[in-house]
């Protein structure tokens, strides 16, 4: 579709839309807005919409049951924030002022300063060179969300918990992280909040900070969820980002990470696993814009019965960014011969000190292994799983705490389980 048509279909669009009212983050949203119309909505035919169908994005959101499923990190000391249906619970979630943050528990409220400044900047910024309409999309109408700050070193990880509530049928959540000078913080992130989920991470890390995020996702074989995490990292600012996908009809997840300042680090990886109807679709766009700094991307996927694994990664490399250490791998582990996994990696450099490097892969398991274990008298799921479990192992050394390494490492075993 040529570009005015789709900046007419997407205007078609914007006009039946009800954007919040008042508050602070009018302008913004307004923003948001026009930066939809201008971009168009997305297309299979859109270079990084190839591999999945946005179509069912934009289409009537399917109803699930309520999500009763426990928290993987229940046994952790936390603070829990819960939303049912997109609306903060206070009664369910703790008292925020536990967290040891700054933080508000509505993107719509009073006039926050710093919020003011932050709110739907990394996203815009995220739109170049690559348009993120669905982003622009939730800027635009998400009435709720967090508002954290951090302003020193935080040692208790703050949970979203995420449930349905009867009658939400699409929620559109966007939060907002900034971390000071020397702070730190972990974000965990539990569940969908809807039959269609579309959340918005944006998370501006100043000089020194440390970021970790964890999330799981999944459940309810009708559910879609779009996820969109934009970072900005100063000097030697760190951010990791993890991602447990299991189950779903459709979820992509989208991260944009830009790192301004030297001697930053990022590291973004995820594992997938799924059966039939399951479209899962990790894409990854980091940019390096200072000397000296370190980015990973490792994801890995188990796929059985016709489902489709997808990652699409990038490095982008600026002039002046010398001394750069990309790193990307995507590996898919095949159980069957319906499964499928697209790959497009990508690595575009204009510096000329840089040391960059990116591999895709996809197999069955390795029959060798398979009967070694076998011969020692391990029963063939028994070893199947331990050849999977030992396939995901760099994705998963990929979370710096041991005690939510293991948490995940749970809720993984589970979902292998339910695989067999």
């Amino acid at each position: 579709m040529a570009l005015p048509a789709r900046r007419e279909a997407a205007q078609a669009f914007a006009d039946g839309l009800s954007l919040p009212k008042g508050g602070w983050a009018g302008p913004a949203r307004t923003a948001a807005l026009a930066r939809l119309v201008e971009s168009g909505l997305p297309f299979r035919r859109d270079e990084y919409w190839r591999y999945t169908d946005p179509a069912p994005l934009l289409a009537e959101a399917p109803h699930v049951a309520d999500d009763t499923a426990a928290s993987a990190f229940e046994a952790l000391e936390r603070v829990r924030l819960v939303f049912r249906g997109g609306v903060f619970d206070a009664e369910a979630s703790d008292d925020p002022k536990a967290a040891g943050v700054e933080l508000l528990s509505r993107a719509g409220g009073s006039d926050i300063h710093w919020a003011r400044e932050t709110y739907g900047t990394l996203e815009a910024r995220g739109q170049t060179p690559v348009a993120r309409p669905l982003a622009a999309l939730n800027t635009a109408l998400a009435p709720e969300g967090v508002l954290i700050r951090a302003t020193k070193p935080n040692a208790t990880p703050v949970e979203l918990i995420y449930h349905v509530e009867p009658g939400a049928s699409e929620v559109f959540l966007h939060h907002v992280v900034r971390l000071d000078p020397g702070a730190s913080l972990t974000l965990l992130e539990t569940g969908t909040a809807a039959g269609r989920g579309n959340t918005v991470l944006e998370v501006d890390i100043a000089e020194g900070a440390t970021f970790h995020h964890l999330r799981t996702q999944g459940g309810d074989p009708a559910r879609q969820v779009v996820s969109h995490v934009f970072a900005r990292l100063g000097r030697e600012a760190r951010f990791r980002s993890f991602t447990l996908t299991a189950g779903g009809a459709l979820s992509r997840n989208e991260s944009v990470i830009e790192l301004a300042g030297e001697d930053g680090s990022a590291h973004v990886a995820g594992v997938a696993m799924g059966g039939k109807g399951v479209s899962q679709d990790d894409t990854v766009f980091i940019t390096h814009d200072a000397e000296r700094c370190e980015s990973r991307q490792v994801f890995k996927k188990v796929l059985r019965k016709g489902m489709t694994g997808v990652f699409q990664g990038k490095i982008l490399v600026k002039q002046g960014a010398q001394k750069t250490d990309g790193y990307q791998i995507s590996q898919a582990l095949l159980l069957d011969d319906d499964a499928s996994f697209l790959a497009k990696p990508e690595l575009e450099i204009y510096a000329d000190d840089v040391q960059c490097s990116h591999g895709s892969t996809s197999g069955a398991i390795d029959e060798t292994a398979l009967y070694y274990l076998r011969s020692r008298g391990v029963p063939k799921a028994e070893a199947e799983h331990l050849l999977v479990q030992a396939f995901l192992a760099e994705a998963l050394a990929e979370i710096a705490d041991p005690a939510l390494a293991e948490a995940v490492l749970g809720r993984l075993t589970d979902g292998l389980a339910e695989l067999r």
